[in-house]
């Protein structure tokens, strides 16, 4: 009798073991497809958001390429592509300006579109995507008037501007570039807002430096 009830407590004991061990592999099955399935989502929105950046700049390139960029391209810059630097410190901005705009380049970063020199009258007007806060000109929201914008040309000279409007125009929307003083030496900052799919506009003067 003794050990038919040893047996049986043994068997429920082995049956015990046999459910928590299956119950174990059973959790961490759920969790492995889980972390599997966020994973998977979390890559199909970080391919989405990819995508969406590509558009960005596929747009702003399609508005903004060849306006009027071969008559304001010097031949210093056209022959090493470079226009120069800008620094923004408020926004920790440090970046190449390339001297002309196409897509891949605008990948790259900011790229002048239209305008000349800082030394002559006129406005420099440089576009740049809106990486949200991997950078670009993600922050240019952020400015203020009399905030700074500095310039460097390819021989490194340093331009001072300084914010005086900042506003929003619909994508298609070509008046910022024309917009401006022509007695006067302006630069004009263009990027996405990828909440409303409109373009930020940031508007500067240059001071003495």
């Amino acid at each position: 009798m003794n050990q038919i009830l040893s047996t049986k407590l043994k068997n429920k004991k082995d049956n015990r073991k046999f459910f928590k061990l299956q119950f174990s592999f059973s959790l961490l099955f759920a969790i492995v497809s889980v972390a599997f399935l966020v994973y998977t989502i979390m890559s199909y929105k970080k391919e989405e958001t990819k995508a969406s950046r590509l558009i960005g700049n596929y747009n702003i390139y399609r508005l903004y390429a060849n306006y009027g960029q071969e008559e304001n391209v010097s031949s210093e810059e056209d022959n090493n592509g470079i226009f120069g630097l800008i620094e923004i410190p408020k926004l920790q901005i440090n970046y190449p300006v390339f001297s002309y705009l196409n897509e891949e380049l605008l990948k790259t970063s900011p790229c002048k579109f239209y305008g000349s020199t800082p030394k002559e009258n006129g406005n420099i007007c440089i576009a740049g995507h809106n990486y949200n806060n991997n950078m670009f000109f993600s922050n240019l929201y952020l400015l203020e008037n009399d905030d700074e914008i500095f310039l460097y040309d390819y021989s490194n000279n340093k331009y001072i501007y300084k914010v005086y409007r900042k506003y929003e125009v619909v994508e298609n929307d070509l008046s910022p570039i024309t917009d401006y003083d022509s007695s006067k030496k302006e630069l004009t900052l263009v990027t996405c807002n990828n909440l409303n799919q409109n373009r930020l506009i940031i508007k500067a003067l240059q001071v003495d430096s």
